[in-house]
């Protein structure tokens, strides 16, 4: 049976306290994937503003870099599970 500490005592868990236990726990299981697709998404905005100024107006792109910066872009579609976010791999960076 579930305890707790009280005290310096191990006293058990009320059913309203293993209810609420399950609840939270539910919930964090519920937002995985907004938390997978979050960190996505900071991984590949850090990666295009790398390039950004490359983008520039008085800067010519490669067709290379675009592509890449595309690919970028298009990393999240699709994307419904946190096992697809955990297998995607990153385009490589163009020299």
């Amino acid at each position: 049976m579930p305890h707790k500490i009280v005290n310096g005592q191990q006293v058990e868990l009320t059913a309203e306290e293993i209810a609420q236990i399950q609840a939270n726990e539910t919930a964090w299981n519920a937002g995985a994937f907004d938390r997978s697709m979050a960190d996505l998404r900071s991984k590949r905005d850090r990666l295009l503003a790398a390039t950004d100024y490359l983008a520039l107006s008085d800067q010519t792109l490669s067709a290379e870099m675009s592509a890449y910066r595309q690919a970028l872009r298009d990393i999240t579609n699709g994307l419904t599970t946190v096992a697809q976010v955990d297998a995607v791999v990153f385009p490589t960076k163009p020299e």
